[in-house]
């Protein structure tokens, strides 16, 4: 008998209705659930709901578990008997479902059952390839469950494929989480995101920190059928699987347990000696077989991911309060094979064998990095690509490089490589083709230049350096239509910046901004970050409060949902549009600004960053400290992080992003500064900001940026002087195994010129002293590059920093000796006479130019030893 269809379909839930954008005609749902407890609370407001429209209500019994559909709700009840055979079952519903015509609300016991009577997950997904059209043509709604981690690929791809709507449903500290991994022809901008149903309402979960909590409760399990490729692969974690099930009983030998633990470790981990013994120590075979089911392909994970894990794991076996203060974190990990694999596959492997030859290896780098941003992956890679992509729905993630030199013992490749936020909004097939963009430019990144030169003089050309990626959720809330963490900052176990005699160097310092990331790590623009010396948190370098207001944080970075990628935005338009966000735990209201500004009759926006109360009022700086010295003890070498924190209920939780040896060489035994220097010999003094490892130098050069004149340059002829000075650093006989002094004004490295010389790091590498004069301009300090790209530049090339503050007690820049030295510009560039009055050159060789640097005390002296 043909049903009169009502204007109106629904899940008899208003929230999730919202979620999905409606039911129309025709959908099929599939509920993955744990048990049927789960799926009888949805089936159930949807059965009232049909009583009450007055649809028909016809349910399919035929599964072990109890009734779904109350009895109230007047459902037509056909008890089915499975183990009649696939045939039958499927003749016995579709007669079914004919004779009760168009239209309808049908509800299927769990399907899971069918395929235990069977014998076959792929009969299972024969016979809902079968259902499932039928009850599209008649324009009927369905609901299906199965259960997680029951089926394999042939059951749950075509269902998959097949049905309208999949959704995920999770009970997780008595709350129950639904995860939509397919909604056919329907969008939002939260649609696929974790939502939490209390009530009537379905949520989007908002914090990554719950989002990670609630889906790493779960196991995570692959839809696509790739597995069965990777023959020696899965053996080798199935005989790790069955080893532990062996230790469990105390039927295998330690002997066995641990040979097959360095097997795996080898195989997807780390095969450098150091890193090696690290890992078997504080990952078990467990925890190795764990980081297996999240690999995408197969191969080596790469630097930057295991120092992730490496860390993490430090921490919760040193104290177990790290569990609970620790982000959980649900990365994955594209395999270091797939790099090899996507090389071969698009005709670039024999390019990437050139760049070893140390005479020619940036020959051809340029035409292999434009073939992969276009190359294509193998189409059992995609699919993981696929599953992974369903897994994080709409929750932003970034892509990162994890080379297999990457993040080592002194390889930090900072800077060289990239790392690129998928904001992961529009279509899906949008969504995945931005993640596969990512996925190219990161491979592409390594036949850069920089990349490859960076190599080139390190003698790692040789070196076996295939790229593994490492993709992380980004750690933070959504506010409206922007998502960023609370803070995200670096932290070093050794403070090479002590500007104070209260600090301890030991203790460690953090470098803070709010927001992403990204702008404590970059030197970008002309703006400033906290640093923390966390034996003195809440001693600053200004001087006063003007100075401290003066040097805050302006800008935030944070994901803009709407315009799809990165941006920077005034703190104060952040604020506005997050007004949830704890302000006062971050910024101190400025009251004496918001005093005068009241008397002007000016509206304004009173709050400056300064982290005063995060500092003061919470445990943050304890647990910082306490985290950078036990990393440190356990690497037996001085370490950097990368990290974010949020607080959320009164608590905080901190994400460990990333952390790597450091190898910083201050605070050495050093001789006490020479006296007795008469003023007309002392060519510059500097105190305060002063990183790197203590020494006494024989300059050879001294190479000076006239401040005076390049501030009177016109802004866009400023890259002239970087050009020159690259070409007089690459210039034969003046660099090679010379000790230089290079000084000059504002930032070094700087993208914007008006901020300092936009150089580089390649045309500056070859100095021993790298100097920056705050003369330019009235109002500019330099930043002390600390967490920066170029400060771990410095310290691996050991070039020690300093910042020069003419205008303050203890600094001295001697002007009349750099006017009246000669100068020996024009001898290495005799096409740069042009701007000598610019730059100068000076030879103060043979044991005139002596150069006495103390970290510990923040002092560098330079003088004329002789004439």
């Amino acid at each position: 008998m043909a049903q009169q269809l009502t204007s109106h379909l629904s899940t008899g839930i208003e929230g999730l209705d919202h979620v999905i954008r409606g039911l129309v005609p025709g959908d099929n749902i599939v509920w993955q659930v744990d048990s049927s407890k789960e799926y009888q609370e949805l089936v159930v407001p949807y059965s009232k709901y049909a009583q009450e429209s007055g649809q028909h209500l016809i349910y399919f019994r035929f599964a072990s578990h109890g009734p779904l559909v109350p009895e109230e709700c007047g459902a037509q009840i056909y008890e089915l008997d499975p183990s009649k055979g696939f045939e039958a079952f499927v003749e016995e519903v579709h007669q079914v479902i004919n004779k009760s015509g168009r239209g309808g609300y049908y509800v299927f016991d769990c399907l899971s059952e069918l395929a235990e009577h069977w014998h076959s997950d792929q009969m299972l997904g024969n016979f809902f390839m079968l259902t499932c059209p039928y009850l599209l043509d008649i324009e009927a709604l369905a609901y299906f469950a199965l259960y997680r981690d029951h089926h394999s690929f042939h059951a749950t791809a075509p269902i998959l494929e097949t049905t309208q709507l999949f959704m995920d449903v999770y009970r997780h500290k008595g709350e129950i989480y639904v995860h939509p991994m397919k909604v056919q022809h329907r969008y939002s901008p939260t649609m696929h995101m974790l939502h939490v149903w209390r009530g009537d309402d379905f949520s989007p979960v908002p914090d990554s920190a719950t989002i990670s909590e609630v889906r790493t409760s779960f196991p995570w399990n692959r839809i696509e059928a790739s597995n069965h490729h990777l023959g020696t692969w899965n053996r080798a974690f199935i005989d790790a699987e069955e080893a532990i099930r062996l230790l469990q009983r105390d039927e295998i030998s330690p002997d066995r347990v641990r040979q097959l633990h360095r097997k795996l470790i080898n195989m997807l981990i780390t095969r450098n000696e150091r890193m090696f013994q690290l890992i078997e120590k504080y990952l078990s075979l467990e925890d190795v077989v764990e980081v297996g089911k999240r690999v995408l392909g197969t191969g080596l994970i790469g630097g930057k991911t295991v120092g992730m894990l490496l860390a993490r794991a430090i921490l919760k076996q040193a104290d177990e309060c790290w569990q609970k203060k620790l982000e959980p974190h649900d990365s994955f990990y594209i395999g270091s094979d797939v790099f090899y694999t996507f090389l071969v596959k698009n005709g670039i492997w024999w390019a990437l064998q050139s760049q070893k030859d140390p005479e020619a290896f940036l020959e051809g780098s340029h035409r292999a990095r434009q073939r992969m941003l276009v190359g294509t992956f193998p189409e059992h890679i995609e699919m993981q690509f696929n599953d992974m992509l369903n897994y994080f729905g709409q929750s932003p993630f970034i892509v990162r490089s994890s080379s297999l030199l990457e993040d080592n013992y002194g390889n930090a490749f900072a800077g060289k490589y990239e790392s690129i936020f998928c904001v992961n909004r529009g279509p899906r097939e949008k969504r995945l083709e931005d993640f596969k963009s990512a996925v190219r430019a990161i491979y592409a990144s390594m036949m850069s230049e920089r990349a490859l030169v960076y190599r080139a003089r390190r003698g790692l050309l040789q070196r076996d350096e295939q790229m593994a990626l490492l993709v992380q959720r980004v750690s933070g809330s959504f506010h409206s239509n922007l998502f960023f963490p609370q803070v995200a900052g670096v932290g070093f176990s050794y403070n090479p910046y002590v500007w104070s005699d209260y600090i301890d160097p030991n203790a460690g310092v953090l470098r803070l901004v709010f927001g992403l990331g990204t702008r404590a790590v970059d030197r970008s623009d002309d703006d400033y970050a906290r640093i923390v010396a966390l034996n003195a948190p809440t001693r600053r370098p200004e001087e006063n409060q003007d100075e401290a207001q003066k040097y805050t944080q302006k800008q935030v970075d944070v994901l803009d949902l709407e315009a799809n990628q990165l941006v920077s935005y005034d703190f104060s338009d952040v604020m506005r549009r997050s007004p949830e966000v704890p302000i006062d735990l971050f910024a101190t209201r400025d009251r004496e600004l918001e005093r005068r500004a009241e008397s002007a009759g000016i509206e304004i926006f009173p709050w400056m960053l300064t982290f005063d109360r995060m500092l003061k009022d919470t445990d943050f700086v304890a647990d910082m400290k306490q985290c950078l010295l036990t990393l440190q003890k356990a690497y037996d070498y001085p370490v950097d992080i990368e990290f974010t924190t949020n607080f959320l209920d009164d608590d905080y939780q901190i994400n460990l992003l990333q952390c790597r040896p450091l190898q910083v060489q201050g605070g050495g035994t050093i001789p006490k500064a020479p006296a007795g220097i008469a003023n007309s010999d002392m060519i510059f003094e500097a105190h305060g900001a002063v990183i790197g490892q203590s020494r006494v130098i024989d300059l050879d050069w001294l190479v000076y940026v006239v401040p005076s004149e390049y501030g009177e340059m016109a802004v866009r002829d400023r890259h002239a002087v970087s050009r020159l000075i690259g070409n007089l650093m690459h210039s034969k006989g003046f660099a090679q195994n010379k000790e230089i002094a290079l000084l000059g004004p504002g930032r070094w490295g700087t993208s914007t010129p008006s901020l300092g010389v936009p150089i580089s790091f390649n045309d500056i590498s070859p100095v021993t002293v790298l100097c920056e004069i705050v003369a330019m301009r009235k109002d500019l300090v330099p930043d002390a590059s600390l967490g920066t790209h170029l400060f771990s530049e410095l310290v691996e090339m050991e070039i020690l920093y300093l910042a020069l503050f003419p205008d303050r007690e203890g600094n001295l820049l001697n002007d009349t000796f750099f006017k009246e030295a000669p100068n020996r510009l024009v001898d290495f560039v005799p096409d740069g006479e042009n701007l000598s009055h610019v730059v100068r050159v000076i030879d103060v060789s043979g044991g005139v130019g002596k150069l006495y640097a103390n970290t510990l005390e923040q002092k560098v002296i330079c003088y004329r030893a002789g004439k």
